[in-house]
């Protein structure tokens, strides 16, 4: 839990507006069930838990809005706010922006597919943001890589993979997102990398993967279960 000498004021914004074409079922991957309830209520527990009294906006699309409510009345879960995504991630979390207080010292943004992450891992992208203004969490790459154009190995050592949630200074962020958005924008480091300020790694949790394929559920629920098992020994 973060502790009483972190910023008091600080907001989550959980992206769940992506159509998740790629898991290829019949609703969008954030509404599957994962360990006997939504993933997407898993995400936004991970901050209710870590980050007590946190104000938490979640991005969804205005079709799927009816969807959620559905299953919040199902599972008898209190949802936080929720604001009209829009047709890129980048749009989503401008709309999500306009909610935020203007008391917010902190923004976190985080995407539902990943369900996983945990405390200590919010923890230190809380305690990275107020001291550098903007952090991703990264984890290093174990694969081998090849370059598609040439066909040719490349060192991994120097590289990492990016999780979320992404850590930023309210106020960075909002001037940030202020700026005309473009393709190129993947995450929310690139849009601020672009405004002009530097983003800094802090250390990632191989536990918080990403839900793509259907086989990720599996996986997160063998994860969950280990979890569980060394939290009671």
């Amino acid at each position: 839990m973060v502790k009483d000498t972190e910023p008091q004021h600080i907001a989550v914004i959980v992206v769940a507006a992506g159509s998740g074409s790629r898991f290829g079922g019949a609703v969008a991957k954030q509404f599957c069930c994962l360990g006997g309830r939504p993933l997407l209520m898993h995400a936004v527990d991970a901050f209710r838990h870590a980050v007590p009294g946190a104000q938490i906006i979640i991005a969804l699309s205005p079709e799927m809005m009816p969807v959620w409510q559905q299953l919040c009345r199902r599972y008898n879960y209190e949802s936080p706010q929720t604001v009209a995504g829009g047709a890129t991630r980048s749009i989503s979390v401008r709309n999500a922006l306009e909610a935020i207080t203007d008391n917010a010292d902190i923004i976190l943004i985080h995407d539902a597919a990943r369900p996983l992450a945990n405390s200590a891992l919010i923890d230190r992208v809380i305690r990275g943001a107020a001291q550098h203004g903007a952090v991703v969490p990264a984890v290093p790459v174990t694969d081998s890589l090849r370059r598609a154009d040439t066909d040719t190995a490349v060192d991994r050592s120097p590289f990492r993979a990016v999780q979320t949630p992404q850590g930023f200074d309210a106020q960075l962020l909002r001037q940030a997102y202020r700026q005309p958005l473009q393709p190129r924008f993947t995450d929310d480091a690139s849009v601020v990398e672009a405004y002009g300020a530097k983003v800094t790694m802090v250390e990632g949790s191989p536990v918080n993967i990403k839900i793509t394929w259907p086989r990720d559920i599996i996986v997160a629920e063998a994860l969950m279960k280990a979890t569980a098992e060394e939290a009671e020994s």
